[in-house]
């Protein structure tokens, strides 16, 4: 299934590119920084947004200004160039920003060629914008506690959620968590190295959650001969996000999952992405979307993607409000409801 053949032709006009700079406070501790690129043709503006983890990435990045990148292309054309671009000023602090700050580019030229031919992502693919169904995603805190779990279902009774287990949580903690139902993906972060939510491979921590929580789903558990035999039984279950950056990663896994994490910031090119799906829905991979604390119009990039390709999964693509520090009232609930007037790869204020 080629899902990126009508969009390698899609014309794009560039006549300038610019940078507007983001920064908001995170439910997991930080201060996220994200930089959005914009690319101005034919009197209409296309958007992506780089969402580099490390702010001198970003500070280096604005510091330097935005690349020449005026001309005609199509969007094939386009992504070639970049090829020959130096997007990072000064060498990143990890290897996997390069995909980050290519996907805001790729997406910003996607995003500006649809608006000038006057589409939607939906429109050139033949496909149809569906309700997105969205999960949260927090961290219990230090120590481990139900309590934000309470606070968000008090304000959102039917709300899901995607958690990070981690070797302090107790068996009392699994236990609670796992009678109100409530959390569909349990992300080990067993693939990170050297960030500051490594969580290393723990048999007892892997035995605890796939026993408490029968029908949720294991994200990236670090492969070991003690998690291999307790995730025995689980594969079926068990999923992968990090590792996951084209088709080629897809391939090289230890066995043929029946469920992927699709970030598409990890895959750098639109091409990349896209030939991903397709592989997957080709092979009868289940796929759910994820998130990387968007604070502007790459939020509305991946629920576009979501809709089109998986609206039904436990997409880990709430609404912004929903990564501020403090549970609030008054934000959307799941699942997301397709807007009434799309543009471009864009899909409302969420």
């Amino acid at each position: 299934m080629d899902l990126y053949d009508p969009l390698g032709t899609l014309p794009v006009d560039i006549d300038e590119c610019t940078f507007q700079r983001r920064e908001r406070d995170t439910s997991s501790g930080f201060t996220r920084v994200s930089t959005t690129v914009e690319l101005h043709g034919d009197g209409v503006v296309g958007r992506g947004e780089d969402v580099t983890y490390e702010t001198p990435d970003h500070d280096a990045l604005h510091e330097a200004g935005p690349p020449t990148l005026a001309g005609e292309y199509t969007h094939a054309e386009f992504s070639t160039l970049l090829d020959d671009v130096e997007l990072f000023p000064e060498p990143p602090v990890q290897t996997a920003s390069h995909n980050y700050r290519r996907w805001a580019f790729e997406s910003a030229a996607l995003d500006l060629g649809l608006k000038q031919r006057g589409e939607t992502l939906a429109d050139a693919l033949g496909r149809e914008y569906d309700p997105v169904r969205f999960v949260v995603s927090t961290r219990l805190g230090d120590p481990p506690s139900i309590d934000r779990v309470e606070r968000w279902l008090e304000l959102y009774p039917d709300l899901e959620f995607k958690l990070d287990p981690t070797s302090e949580w107790p068996v009392e903690l699994v236990d609670a968590l796992a009678e109100r139902d409530v959390v569909r993906v349990l992300d080990l972060k067993g693939q990170y190295k050297g960030t500051e939510v490594d969580q290393p491979a723990d048999p007892d921590l892997y035995e605890r959650v796939a026993s408490g929580f029968t029908d949720a789903l294991i994200e990236d558990p670090e492969l070991t001969p003690a998690t291999r035999a307790v995730l025995d039984g689980h594969w079926d279950r068990v999923t992968w996000d990090y590792p996951i950056t084209g088709v080629e990663s897809i391939r090289d896994l230890d066995r043929e999952p029946d469920w992927l994490n699709i970030k598409p910031s990890r895959f750098g090119s639109v091409e990349s992405l896209l030939t991903s799906i397709g592989h997957c829905l080709d092979r009868g991979i289940e796929l759910y979307g994820g998130g990387q604390f968007e604070l502007g119009v790459g939020r509305q990039h991946i629920h576009a993607i979501a809709s089109l390709f998986y609206p039904d999964a436990p997409n880990d693509v709430a609404p912004r409000a929903y990564n501020d520090p403090e549970p609030s009232a008054g934000h959307p609930t799941s699942p997301l409801s397709p807007p009434a007037e799309p543009s471009g790869l864009e899909w409302g204020e969420n």
